[in-house]
């Protein structure tokens, strides 16, 4: 199985999100669950922005995130298209759909042609 290259395991709640993620930055995330020794995703996605806010939309739906930092939205975008060709896009994730990209942006997958 392919690496995630993020941070984390970490509980998803938001003591855990405030204490591990101390900056207003873009960035990508992977959401899931532990068995074992073993973080198993669920959910891939990213913040344009601000990660640690859209960390806490998810307080609830998932146990446990892992994350990175990205000094710009477009490799925030482009982490989170990885992460999801890597961990099963919509067969196996909760994604129903390949991430989008932005509006007014013309960025395309570094994996795919869905935009082509």
């Amino acid at each position: 199985m392919p690496s995630t290259g993020l941070h984390g395991e970490y509980v998803l709640n938001e003591n855990s999100i405030n204490n591990n993620v101390t900056r207003i930055s873009p960035g990508a995330y992977a959401l899931g669950r532990i068995e074992g020794n073993t973080f198993y995703i669920a959910y891939v996605g990213r913040s344009d922005s601000d990660i640690k806010s859209r960390l806490k939309d998810h307080i609830g739906n998932y146990s446990y995130f892992k994350y990175d930092y990205f000094s710009t939205a477009k490799l925030a975008f482009d982490k989170e298209c990885e992460l999801y060709h890597d961990f099963g896009s919509s067969v196996s994730l909760d994604n129903k759909i390949h991430p989008d990209r932005p509006k007014n942006s013309n960025w395309e997958c570094p994996r795919c042609t869905i935009f082509d």
